[in-house]
This record gives C-alpha cells, sequence and structure tokens, in this order.
C-alpha cells in the first residue's frame, strides 16, 4: 500500500509539471513566464493600444519580453528591497485591499439611500452634549439621560430659547448648521436629519462627538450641477478683463476671447469650457456661487477675482442631480471615504467573525482580569511575568495569536486617555476591538490567496513599481545628470533639431471689420500701438486689441492665407474676429542651440541609450521561446 501512494504521488507530480511545461510561453534566465499571464495582460490592453503594430502578437512579445528582461535585472539589483519602494508599494496595497474586502451588496445599499438624500438640502439646529469616545457605561447613561431632558425643553420652549440658556461651546452645543445634503455630515447625525420631519425634534443620538438632537427647519432641492465657461487672466490684470468684458458687451463672441486670452490652458483652447460642477465640487466658493446665480442660458458674469485670478463666467447649462448611473461611480468612492465606511467595517468584521466561526465571548479574559491593576488606567502597567505569555489565545483558522499577543496590545492601547472602569467592562471592551482588528488584518494578509483578480492587479502594480525604480536608476536619472554624453550626442545629430520658419509680429484683432480696416490705416500712417488703442478704444469701449511674440506659422492666431513677408498684411478673418499681422522679421529655419533643444535632445538619447541596454539584458538572462506554445497561442489570439 505504501509504494502504491509513493507511486500515486509521483504520478500527480509528474502530471503537474507537464500541465505548467505545457503552459510556459518562454523562459528568461531559466525562469517560466507562463502563456496565461502573457494572454490576460494582451487582451486586457488591447483596447488601449493606439499603436496597430503592437496589436500584432509577435510585436507585443517583443515589448512582453522586454518588459520582463527589465524586471528579471530589477530583482538582480535588489530594487525590491529598497524602502522606497516598499513603502510606496504598501500604500497602495492599502487602497487596492478596501476595494476588495467589503461588501459589495452593502455598498449598493449605501449608494443608492446617498444619492437619493443628494437630490434635497437639509436645513437644520441640534444640540450635542459633548462626551468622549471611551466614556464609561455610567457617563454614558449620565449624558444620555441629559440630552433627553434637553429634547423635552426644545419641544416646550423652542430651540432659540434652550440655545440661548445652554450653548457654552465646551460640553454643551446648540448651533444652527445651516443647508447640507449627504456627504456633509457624519453618517450618524445625517441618518438622524434625513429621518426627521419639517419642524420635528429627533430622538437623542450617538455620534464619535457626544449625544445630540436634530431640529429639521426646512428642507429644499439640490442646486443640481452647471456647465460653465470662463476668461481667466492673472490677478493684476484688472483692466485687461475689464476691457474684455466691455468687449462681451459689445457682442464679441464669449470663446473667441477666451481662446485668445484665458490663462487656464486646460479650458482655453475649448473657449474656456470647463466639465460641469455641482456644489463644493470646485475650490473657489465664490466661482461656485457666481456660476450657480446665473439664471439664463448665454448670461455671463462680470469680471470679478478670486484667489486664483479674474474671472468672466458664461453659462451654457443647467441641470439637476446627475442621473444615478452617471454618479454611481464617484458615490462610490465617497462611500467608502465618508464615515459611512463604519457601517461597511461592521458588516465585514460580522460576516469575518460567522465565517471563521469567532465571538465575542472569551472565557480567558478573566485570567487578564486577575493580573490587570490600576496602574493600567496611568498608562503604568507592566505585563506580569507569571503570564503565561507562550498560551494560545486566539485562532483564527491559520494563524494562532498567543496571550502574548493580547497583552503586548493591552500594553499598547493604555497610552490612550482611558476613564476608570470595571476591569471586566475595560477588557471587553478592549477584546472586542483586538478581535476586530485581527480578523480584518487575517483577511487582508491572505488576500492573495483567496482573491486571484486582486492578486493579479497587485502583482501589476508591483512590477511597474519595480520598473520605474530601475528605469529611473539606469536610463532617466542617468541620462539627466550625464551632461557631457547628451552634449556629445547632439553635436552628432545636430542636424534633428531646429526651428522651423517663423515670423516676429504684432497682431491687432477686433470683432469688427469697419476698426481693423481703420486699426490698417493707422499702422500703415506709422502710428503706433499706444496712439492706435488711444484712437480706437473710447473710455467706454474696447474695439481694438494687440499681441506681440515669436509665431510658428502654423498658430491659429496667424490667418491662413497671410503673406509671409515682412510689413503690414491687409485686413484677414480669422476665427470670428477680423486681424492685421504686422511682421517685423522673418525667421527663417535655423539651428537650435543645445539648451534650447534640450527637452528633445533627452528624449532621442534615453531611448537609444534603452535599446542598447535591452540588447545589453538579452545577453545577460538568455531568452527560449516555445514556439509550440506560441503558435497556439497566435492561432486563438489571431481567430
Amino acid at each position: 500500500m505504501k509504494n502504491f501512494y509513493s507511486s500515486l504521488l509521483l504520478v500527480f507530480t509528474v502530471v503537474g509539471s507537464l500541465i505548467a511545461q505545457q503552459d510556459v510561453l518562454f523562459t528568461i534566465n531559466n525562469k517560466p513566464i507562463y502563456t496565461k499571464e502573457f494572454k490576460r495582460i494582451y487582451n486586457k490592453n488591447l483596447d488601449l493600444v493606439q499603436d496597430k503594430s503592437q496589436k500584432n502578437v509577435d510585436n507585443y512579445l517583443e515589448l512582453f519580453v522586454n518588459y520582463k528582461l527589465k524586471l528579471e535585472d530589477a530583482y538582480a539589483k535588489g530594487l525590491q528591497d529598497k524602502p522606497s519602494y516598499k513603502s510606496e508599494l504598501n500604500g497602495y496595497k492599502r487602497q487596492l485591499t478596501q476595494k476588495y474586502i467589503n461588501d459589495n451588496k452593502v455598498t449598493d445599499q449605501l449608494v443608492t439611500e446617498a444619492y437619493e438624500r443628494l437630490k434635497i438640502e437639509i436645513n437644520a439646529n441640534h444640540i450635542l452634549v459633548k462626551l468622549d469616545q471611551n466614556a464609561t457605561k455610567a457617563q454614558e447613561n449620565t449624558a444620555l439621560a441629559e440630552i433627553k431632558k434637553l429634547r423635552e425643553r426644545v419641544i416646550q420652549e423652542g430651540f432659540n430659547a434652550v440655545q440661548k440658556d445652554i450653548h457654552n461651546g465646551k460640553t454643551l452645543f446648540a448651533e444652527n448648521l445651516g443647508y447640507f445634503t449627504a456627504f456633509k455630515m457624519v453618517y450618524n447625525f445625517e441618518n438622524a436629519a434625513y429621518n426627521t420631519k419639517v419642524g420635528q425634534v429627533s430622538d437623542p443620538f450617538r455620534t464619535r462627538f457626544g449625544y445630540h438632537v436634530v431640529v429639521v427647519n426646512d428642507i429644499r432641492k439640490n442646486r443640481g450641477n452647471v456647465t460653465v465657461a470662463h476668461i481667466m487672466l492673472e490677478t493684476d490684470k484688472e483692466d485687461l478683463i475689464n476691457k474684455l468684458y466691455k468687449r462681451l458687451e459689445q457682442n464679441e463672441d464669449f470663446q473667441t476671447l477666451a481662446a485668445q486670452y484665458s490663462i487656464d490652458k486646460s479650458s482655453s483652447k475649448k473657449g474656456g469650457m470647463l466639465p460641469k460642477f455641482s456644489g463644493g465640487q470646485l475650490a473657489s466658493t465664490v466661482f461656485e456661487n457666481e456660476a450657480f446665480a446665473l439664471k439664463e442660458l448665454g448670461s455671463y458674469t462680470k469680471p470679478f477675482k478670486t484667489k486664483f485670478g479674474w474671472h468672466i463666467v458664461k453659462l451654457y447649462s443647467k441641470q439637476g442631480l446627475r442621473a444615478f448611473t452617471d454618479y454611481k461611480t464617484e458615490l462610490e468612492q465617497k462611500v467608502k471615504r465618508d464615515s459611512r465606511s463604519q457601517v461597511l467595517n461592521e458588516q465585514r468584521v460580522e460576516k469575518l467573525l460567522t465565517k471563521y466561526n469567532l465571538t465575542y465571548n472569551q472565557p480567558l479574559l478573566k485570567d487578564f482580569e486577575d493580573n490587570l491593576t490600576d496602574y493600567f488606567f496611568k498608562g503604568l502597567w507592566e505585563i506580569p511575568e507569571v503570564l503565561n505569555t507562550d498560551k494560545p489565545f486566539l485562532v483564527i483558522k491559520k494563524k494562532t495569536l498567543t496571550y502574548k499577543d493580547f497583552a503586548n496590545y493591552l500594553h499598547k492601547i493604555q497610552r490612550r486617555p482611558q476613564p476608570k472602569r470595571s476591569y471586566s467592562e475595560l477588557l471587553e471592551k478592549v477584546y472586542k476591538d483586538f478581535l476586530d482588528f485581527n480578523v480584518s488584518k487575517y483577511q487582508e494578509d491572505y488576500l492573495e490567496d483567496e482573491n486571484q483578480e486582486y492578486a493579479d492587479i497587485l502583482k501589476e502594480y508591483k512590477e511597474g513599481l519595480l520598473l520605474f525604480e530601475l528605469m529611473g536608476n539606469q536610463i532617466w536619472d542617468s541620462a539627466s545628470n550625464d551632461s557631457i554624453a547628451l552634449k556629445a550626442y547632439f553635436n552628432a545629430n545636430s542636424a534633428k533639431y531646429k526651428f522651423s520658419k517663423r515670423v516676429k509680429a504684432t497682431i491687432a484683432s477686433s470683432a469688427l471689420k469697419k476698426q481693423a480696416k481703420a486699426a490698417y490705416k493707422l499702422l500703415k500712417a506709422g502710428k503706433t500701438k499706444e496712439e492706435i488703442e488711444s484712437l480706437l478704444n473710447p473710455a467706454d469701449q474696447v474695439n481694438i486689441t494687440f499681441n506681440s511674440g515669436n509665431y510658428q506659422l502654423d498658430n491659429p492666431a496667424l490667418p491662413s492665407k497671410l503673406k509671409i513677408e515682412k510689413g503690414i498684411s491687409k485686413v484677414k478673418k480669422n476665427n470670428k474676429s477680423y486681424v492685421v499681422v504686422v511682421v517685423n522679421k522673418v525667421l527663417p529655419e535655423m539651428q537650435k542651440t543645445f539648451e534650447e533643444a534640450r527637452g528633445s535632445v533627452m528624449s532621442d538619447f534615453q531611448d537609444e541609450k534603452e535599446l542598447k541596454w535591452i540588447s545589453e539584458l538579452k545577453v545577460k538572462y538568455p531568452i527560449v521561446i516555445n514556439q509550440e506554445n506560441l503558435n497556439a497561442l497566435k492561432a486563438e489570439l489571431n481567430h
């Protein structure tokens, strides 16, 4: 029988080895890279690849092989052990883990609830009896009794009378909160507010701040969102923003002026258009209020100033709350960052306790109760030597926590302020926190074993981060610091780095052809820019504006059919404006200096350095392609 089991084990081992070998696409330095990994990444990135050549399996395989070569070199150099790498990875891992440990059903319920609440804003008052989160049961009972009495007073006397009598800003608070909506208050408070009718006083409820009651004064619909465009200038350009406002009042095109003058580069190319936004979404409350105050589509504000600069805002659309499907992803993120996350955590722990067959009932706490002293409440308690610290205390599947683990936890938390209470009450609370923490940590520690999707994503990030470290050391930093090699590369390839033909010019612009013609005549007569502005721009109007600089011939500020020669052009229509271009100088194609070409030289030099490095890696780490598996893969992917 023993020989039979030995033979059977050998058969399974051989079969497993053969299956693994059948999946190997190639090896690097005798280390296998599997077909399933290549196929997963290829299919995942297929729609993201713009270069059609990279969709070809052979071409993509070359990129994949080069990627794995670099990783092999990174591990060989020990970059995975760098503290900075470990810190960055652990930070990402914590974020990713959160996505996979919570119950999606509970999350969906919270998201739906939040959306319904976002439809309205609540105006409310509240009373708070302040209470520490670690209060004793006796302190909890006293605070609860006091808030109940205050609730009755509010019902009998009215909020304002009670507010004047009790508010001290220390232990008792009676405050007017104004309007708020979902996510603006802690979740328990929000629940009470949204579940209380207008004119009524809520039942007492607990938050981390203490015991409250809420008085709901009014409700109104959410303001929704707006789509606006803006012209933005620097904080010292008040004169220019006022001139542009006058041009708008003279029926000039808003988007044309935004494209020409706005310093907000992310929006100026789109005529100043901004993505739609809702209340509280922008960094400037002033900007939001000005935008929401616009009533009619097409109307615009007078110039106003924020900490970012001067603005004129034009309204293009005004909408109610976004559709749920459009808002859902953002709401999910908000739910996980909000105090609602406590609900998610409680649900998660509850399920884990069931999964691991655990409860908060721990009879072994009696051993600790017998070894506690009042020194604990002073932060001076030491673990007694008589305690058997090696004894098992808590078993979570594969992990065993000992008396020492719980004793250390007790010793650590005594540093926090602790109100004096009975040892049994203290240990009951501490053990709950200890158990919650450890079942959660166990799930996180073993998540890669239990969830393949999570494992794949984490691996991609590990490798991507490692590759970033390697490329920085091998290519980017070394190229940046090697000025001699950069200059040598520039000298050998200088013909690649030239300025194209340009003009040094001044452009006069107006929305009115008549004014542009007047500017043309004045320019021909030798008048200066200042003289022309004085003549054509009366005190209450801006008919003409000037801009000067060096312009590439394809610059949209230049009219398309401009004659490239020194002199004053005739009036040309450009977009929705009329322009006169004074070409002061035609700048021919010319060689760039090293400093002028430095950015392009750096990029090209790094590309060449990387190609040479890849060639060296292929020699250092031999590659063997499994042609049979590659052919099968190509047949499958090209099907």
